[in-house]
């Protein structure tokens, strides 16, 4: 769900940026509470993870196709506010370094995946964890990746419908946005739930889902991470200094093995079809209103396609930049709340 630039108006996309700004600030403000060093890594691997990932597009309908949001996943594994960062990098790098996604529409790519992915999944996710008191964690958040992928498509149907640059039937838009994105949400749903059961079941006591499944089956409600931002301690984040001796590292080498893997291997045999904004686009009429992306003749455009690079090494760059970015933010912030926490108790 990449909008490029120019499907919505110059105000519309100035607004969802400075929207998006906000939120990934209020996130990087409350991500401190769930960081740990430990934390780092996963954070790190799960960005890599979410990035390689999304290069694999897969078939949901005749001349369809479709690719991982990943909110929800990251969330289930490192918190709702980690989330929202580590997908506002792989963002970041799609559209600066693959020109995927357009520039001007970056903060609407972000409001979208990062923002209303990751959250609405996450809170998807946690309601089924209490309805359930615990039971099936990975299922729960296959859960919430269902319901995330068709939220953000109805968003974006809103935002088209407020500022999109060229008119359409609003009630095409808004059908055919959900009808295919549901699909894509299905597809999102098993991904999310077999890495989630895959990390629970190699590194029990890591994934932060489990905190909130452990308080549901305890009978405990603890407060939402998302609804009430004045918690002193994050229900989305585990002590990962509880987990089995070497679960974070084994957590760390399976999302980094799996990124490697989808990256650098599978990307080869992703689905070349249009994706599910793509297609309601040409279905619906508003297709040509794409401009080309500043960066489409950079070698590593379209994954490497402008620059005659194979995908697989486009993805291994890929790769290896968010999770560098993703280790240098988490390190900045585990440094500033240690800046804070000395100063508040120096005299």
């Amino acid at each position: 769900m990449h909008v490029p630039d120019h499907f919505l108006d110059d105000p519309t996309s100035a607004t969802t940026a400075v929207v998006s700004l906000a939120a990934v600030g209020y996130a990087a403000y409350r991500a401190r509470e769930d960081l740990t060093p430990r934390r780092v890594a996963l954070t790190a691997a799960t960005t890599g993870f979410v990035f390689a990932v999304q290069m694999l597009n897969y078939p949901v309908a005749s001349g369809t196709s479709g690719h991982l949001m990943g909110g929800a996943l990251a969330a289930a594994l490192v918190g709702p506010w980690l989330g929202v960062l580590s997908v506002t990098l792989v963002l970041l790098v799609q559209a600066l370094v693959f020109a995927d996604g357009g520039l001007t529409a970056l903060g609407t790519n972000v409001l979208l995946m990062a923002v209303v992915g990751t959250l609405v999944g996450w809170t998807a996710t946690r309601g089924v964890v209490r309805l359930t008191r615990g039971r099936g964690a990975a299922g729960a958040a296959g859960v919430g990746a269902l319901v995330s992928v068709p939220a953000s498509a109805a968003v974006f149907a809103g935002l088209f419908a407020v500022g999109g640059t060229v008119p359409v039937p609003v009630g095409e838009l808004v059908g055919q946005m959900l009808s295919v994105h549901v699909l894509v949400g299905l597809g999102e749903a098993l991904i999310t739930a077999g890495v989630v059961g895959l990390v629970l079941a190699v590194a029990p006591g890591v994934a932060a889902i489990e905190g909130p499944a452990r308080s549901a089956a305890n009978g405990a409600l603890v407060p939402d991470a998302v609804t009430s931002p004045g918690a002193a301690v994050s229900p989305g984040a585990t002590s990962l200094a509880a987990a089995p001796v070497g679960a974070g590292r084994r957590a760390v080498l399976a999302l980094g093995s799996g990124a490697l893997l989808a990256a650098v291997v599978v990307s080869s045999f992703a689905a070349a079809t249009p994706d599910g904004l793509e297609a309601t686009a040409e279905s619906v009429g508003f297709a040509d209103a794409a401009r080309d992306h500043a960066f489409a003749g950079m070698p590593l455009a379209d994954y490497g396609e402008a620059g005659g690079i194979f995908v697989g090494v486009a993805g291994l760059v890929g790769v290896a930049l968010v999770v560098a970015l993703a280790a240098a933010l988490t390190i900045a912030l585990l440094r500033a709340r240690g800046r804070a926490a000395t100063a508040t108790v120096r005299p």
